[in-house]
């Protein structure tokens, strides 16, 4: 055997092993994006399906609950074809299909939340921080035209206002039913404030003349009880002020 054909084989044999590790290399580099690819699609599914179920009833709207519900069909959609083995996932697609088909007489079954505390307040600002999240994940991934993707940002912030409104109205009429007229009185200040500061706070009339209703109905109470403790302003002025912060996710704009 010459020299050459030595050298050759030798050539060949290194070409083979360095082909064999470029290849287990694009496989192993497949296998990880296709593993990154059906847990983000799952994580997605779980997060629309936890919005679906768990937003509070006074909130939640046929039209909400079917968006939810195509974003989560889409994304099981996308995750049959990397496990099309999964019968669950089959099976929990089909049913999302059915009730997308639907349209908007899809069933809502959300039980209503009475917001009296500020880890509710928060529980439920989450869910709609999370909610922003998904819309702007949809409008990424085409399921969601800007235009529709803009109004539901704006149905999140709306919504958002509402929660603030609940809350602070619901807090000033549980301090009247325990008598505390000066509590009340703050908490339907707070959420009077809260109203006027809006950019639209047009579209928020009939609360904000419901809060300031409420608001002389307390202040008139106030003025034949005891003088409050300096506490109890500070108690109610200090609540929430993480609450009504500019949220961060605010930022995520749609263009």
């Amino acid at each position: 055997m010459s020299p050459a054909l030595i050298a050759g084989l030798v050539l060949a044999g290194l070409f083979i092993l360095i082909l064999i590790g470029f290849i287990n290399q694009l496989v192993e580099k497949n296998n990880l994006e296709k593993a990154r690819a059906k847990a983000e699609l799952s994580n997605r599914m779980r997060r629309c399906s936890d919005l679906s179920d768990s937003f509070p009833g006074q909130l939640i709207t046929p039209a909400l609950k079917l968006m939810l519900t195509q974003l989560e069909l889409h994304a099981g959609e996308r995750l049959m074809t990397l496990d099309k083995k999964n019968q669950d996932l089959a099976s929990r697609v089909e049913l999302l299909r059915n009730a997308a088909a639907m349209g908007e007489a899809i069933p809502v079954t959300n039980a209503p939340v009475k917001v009296l505390t500020e880890a509710q307040a928060k529980a439920v600002r989450l869910l709609l921080e999370d909610l922003h999240a998904q819309v702007v994940w949809g409008n990424k991934q085409g399921q969601l035209d800007t235009a529709a993707a803009k109004r539901w940002v704006g149905e999140v912030r709306r919504m958002m206002v509402i929660l603030h409104i609940e809350y602070f109205n619901n807090l000033g009429k549980q301090a009247l039913q325990q008598g505390n007229a000066h509590k009340a009185r703050l908490a339907f200040e707070r959420g009077i404030q809260h109203v006027r500061k809006q950019p639209d706070k047009a579209s928020f009339q009939a609360q904000l003349k419901q809060l300031e209703a409420h608001f002389a109905h307390a202040s008139h109470l106030e003025q034949t009880q005891q003088k409050p403790r300096l506490e109890e302003t500070s108690e109610l002025t200090e609540g929430l002020k993480d609450l009504e912060s500019e949220d961060d996710w605010k930022k995520n704009n749609i263009y």
